[in-house]
């Protein structure tokens, strides 16, 4: 059954006050005490209004930040695709830069990015310190979506939203280390994020639990960079290893599944001679031979609830700050169950 469409007249109704009313809070026309304005805009957002107008006194766009195409992935095409829909809904559209690396040098928004016309900055796939710190210096409402290594150790001033790695990774690696794994590497630049970061931080935790040791000579931890991708440079990385572990766990899909292909090519099969684990639960790791353990990411949830905050945030800029991290799940591929 389709849902009925929510009108003036139902939120006239659900407030208990006239249409005249609520026509000119959302037409912005003629005096309405603040005290009613809430009532109606909140009661709206309740029954599911998808009109809602901007706030009062702020811009009407919302400006993302990044660093990089966030369609190129599983997990920026289904954040955004949620992110925009939820924050049309309150009244706002989205404009999106991509920063460029002289820009982040320099500390400087993108020169077409007009302050007065924006009422909040969402950031994502930025994960210079500096660089997001300055733009918290602007005073505009600002939400970061993942952030800099370390981020969850020394905050800064702004709402921060991100998956959560520690235990989802420690899981993950306690089942290789079940199946029989006693020597595990990592790979991934653990401090290209602050995601990477705890996953490194998960996996050493699993290893430790153990009574294993964190073996970063069995681990490639080169800094992050498209060579990730290139077999050749991958496969000298492996031949470079003092010996090839009984498993890796990767900082995400795309390098687990590049890593698969070059061990494949060294004549190990997987996991029957080394385990692989990921992280991001990508369309692909389901379709690759394994089907690839890792661990799902609620990219559209995420997405919905990084615009709620940032909405919360401009409508109460003095709120206390608040950092959530979403629950992720482990997925049990058949790349870590030992056929040994």
């Amino acid at each position: 059954m389709a849902r009925k469409r929510i009108t003036m007249q139902d939120i006239a109704q659900a407030c208990g006050l006239s249409r005249n009313t609520v026509s000119k809070v959302f037409n912005d026309r003629g005096a309405v005490p603040e005290e009613t304005r809430r009532l109606v805009l909140d009661k709206a957002r309740q029954l599911g209004y998808t009109q809602l107008p901007a706030e009062s006194g702020q811009g009407r766009s919302i400006a993302l930040l990044t660093q990089h195409k966030l369609l190129s992935h599983n997990f920026g095409a289904f954040f955004i695709t949620s992110f925009t829909d939820q924050i049309s809904r309150a009244g706002y559209t989205l404009k999106i830069y991509e920063i460029s690396l002289p820009e982040i040098r320099e500390k400087r928004l993108p020169p077409h990015l007009d302050l007065e016309e924006t009422a909040g900055i969402l950031g994502i796939e930025l994960f210079d310190r500096p660089y997001l710190e300055s733009v918290c210096a602007m005073g505009k409402p600002t939400v970061f979506v993942d952030g800099y290594p370390h981020a969850a150790e020394s905050p800064i001033n702004c709402d921060f939203v991100s998956m959560e790695n520690l235990a989802s990774e420690t899981a993950l690696v306690g089942r290789m280390i079940r199946s029989g794994a006693k020597k595990i590497g990592f790979v991934g630049d653990k401090n290209h994020c602050n995601s990477f970061y705890e996953r490194w931080v998960g996996c050493c935790s699993a290893l430790r639990e153990a009574g294993l040791p964190v073996r970063e000579d069995l681990s490639i931890l080169a800094e992050d960079g498209e060579y990730y991708g290139d077999p050749a440079w991958l496969l000298r990385q492996l031949e470079a290893l003092p010996e090839i572990p009984d498993g890796f766990a990767c900082a995400n899909d795309y390098l687990a599944l590049h890593l698969m292909t070059a061990l494949k090519k060294l004549g190990l099969s997987i996991p029957g001679d080394v385990m692989v684990a990921g992280f991001d639960g990508s369309m692909e790791a389901s379709v690759v031979t394994p089907a690839l353990a890792t661990a799902r990411i609620p990219s559209a949830e995420i997405g919905r609830l990084a615009a709620s905050v940032l909405a919360q945030r401009i409508r109460q800029p003095d709120f206390p700050y608040h950092w959530t991290y979403v629950k992720t799940t482990p997925i049990w591929g058949e790349s870590i169950e030992s056929e040994k």
